[in-house]
């Protein structure tokens, strides 16, 4: 987290309709791309992401689109601060998974060899 310490945005009644409006442009696209079935499929679909691209615009300016867009700039800070691993270090614990996973794998294969024979014994089979 990064030490700027942010005011949250408080809930206003203008967020909620912009919520309503946001879901009735999504509602739109899709009610668009069913009512205009002799259109192009490709642009009928380019109606649904141009409902969903004007929902997100709308959501962009509420209370929680400003939480999500501190979120994404703190993750993004967040992001700079990873030590990624070399090439050589990603091939070598790449390896170190396989055999694990082969060794894994013959073991659950003895275990299941292991049962198998145990229940035909059982079993008289």
């Amino acid at each position: 987290m990064t030490s700027k310490a942010l005011p949250n945005p408080s809930k206003s009644p203008l967020d909620i309709v912009k919520y309503v409006i946001a879901l009735l442009l999504v509602a739109a696209g899709i009610v668009a791309y069913y009512l205009f079935s002799d259109w192009p499929a490709g642009v009928r679909l380019m109606v649904v992401a141009a409902g969903m691209a004007a929902a997100g615009s709308v959501f962009w300016f509420t209370a929680k689109g400003v939480q999500t867009r501190e979120f994404l700039a703190e993750s993004r800070f967040e992001l700079r601060k990873v030590v990624w691993p070399t090439r050589q270090e990603t091939n070598r614990m790449m390896l170190v998974v396989i055999i694990a996973v082969v060794v894994f794998s013959l073991m659950m294969a003895a275990f299941d060899l292991v049962i198998q024979s145990g229940v035909k014994w059982l079993l008289g089979s």
